[in-house]
């Protein structure tokens, strides 16, 4: 792997102990995958952010390096609410752990921006460079922007915002970009909620594993892309994937099927994960909600009151900019929570049976929750909260 002068300057620990620490991180990844020499990254996100699954060695390890960040980064979703904790039920304990990890990120120049969605916040672009770790984020940026990124772990994403460069390999070459898999879907709704993509890719990243799949049969917009890739990262280890006419790369390049394992889904498949099921609680945002979704979340919710908790979860600077829709949100006693989700905070473990309209969610909420999960609709989802028949005295809070 070659070394520029200034990058084995580092690794010789000419600019201190904790960059030669994260540098021989970037190599030993880079050797490991057959990188041939590093690459200047635009932006950085790390995980590895909730002390639900770092812990104390995490903590301590972070807590033992002395650096800043040079390029733009951000934290994926922690365990709790930053300013609204107590509200969630979160124990005091587990708080301060928490906000101890959250200022050990500070201190290094991480912003506290905590989101799987950071394309909501910084300007991301075509061809763009990245060293991004939260799998639907990965997802997205390759997918739906056309940027560059392996999904990394969170110590090398980490060592990467410091550094401001991560090995090339990977998605950051063109050549290993291209579609290994084709779906042909059947029968794609007119106008789907944003969660029958979300079934699809849950249904889809089973099949695809970590092969980079082309569909063809379905015109998603940005929010049903986002719930697509996202679940096929969880069921799969999707990083990329292409949409015939719709993604950029599907747009640049012509590419060629014919040698392709082919498999048709068809509508009713997808159709068949929605469940009728009474839930013991909602929640929505496993990928953050976009402005658009609290939006349509606003319209549904105005003028209703919840009879089960529903949990909405955002990034703090798309809450911030959509107050009139929060504000809508919350007199239904729906909350609309920043900085955490579903799956990473201890919050939701209180509930058996969780609805969601998130095929990443409904992937990951039996082994992250330890509930039950189900999926519907956005609104299929907030017609069961507010259904005074659906109402269960245990489970409000």
């Amino acid at each position: 792997m070659h070394l520029t002068h200034e990058e084995e300057a580092v690794l010789n620990g000419e600019e201190g102990e904790t960059k030669q620490q994260l540098m021989e991180i970037l190599v030993g990844v880079g050797k490991v995958f057959g990188a041939d020499e590093m690459v200047q990254i635009r932006s950085a996100q790390v995980s590895g952010a909730s002390y639900k699954t770092i812990g104390e060695w995490g903590l301590k390890w972070l807590l033992s390096l002395d650096a800043r960040a040079c390029v733009p980064s951000v934290l994926n979703p922690v365990g709790m609410d930053r300013i609204r904790w107590e509200e969630m039920d979160i124990d005091p304990e587990f708080a301060k752990k928490q906000l101890a990890v959250i200022s050990a990120y500070e201190r290094l120049g991480i912003s506290l921006e905590c989101t799987c969605t950071p394309y909501y916040l910084n300007i991301t672009e075509y061809g763009d460079h990245l060293a991004w770790s939260e799998s639907s984020a990965v997802s997205y940026a390759n997918s739906v922007i056309g940027a560059r990124t392996n999904r990394e772990g969170g110590p090398s994403a980490l060592a990467a915002a410091i550094i401001g460069k991560t090995p090339r390999y990977g998605l950051h070459l063109v050549e290993n970009r291209k579609p290994e898999l084709y779906f042909r879907v059947e029968g794609e709704p007119q106008q789907a909620d944003a969660s029958w993509y979300g079934a699809l890719g849950y249904i889809a990243g089973k099949i695809s594993g970590n092969r980079i799949p082309l569909f063809s049969g379905i015109r998603p917009g940005r929010d049903q892309l986002k719930n697509l890739g996202a679940a096929m990262a969880a069921t799969g280890a999707v990083a990329l994937y292409h949409v015939q006419g719709i993604t950029p790369e599907a747009r640049v390049f012509s590419f060629d099927t014919s040698g392709l394992e082919e498999v048709v889904i068809e509508a009713n498949e997808v159709s068949d994960l929605f469940t009728d099921e009474i839930p013991d609680a909602v929640a929505i945002g496993c990928p953050h909600c976009s402005p658009e979704e609290l939006s349509f979340l606003a319209s549904l919710l105005e003028g209703q009151k919840i009879t089960i908790p529903v949990y909405i979860f955002a990034a703090r600077n798309i809450i911030n900019r959509e107050q009139e829709s929060v504000r809508i949100i919350e007199r239904s006693g729906a909350r609309v929570f920043a900085d955490t989700c579903m799956v990473v905070s201890p919050a939701l473990e209180q509930y058996s049976r969780i609805m969601v309209n998130s095929g990443k969610a409904l992937s990951y909420v039996p082994t992250m929750c330890g509930a039950e999960a189900m999926i519907g609709s956005t609104r299929d989802c907030i017609e069961k909260a507010c259904n005074p028949q659906n109402m269960r005295q245990d489970s409000l809070t």
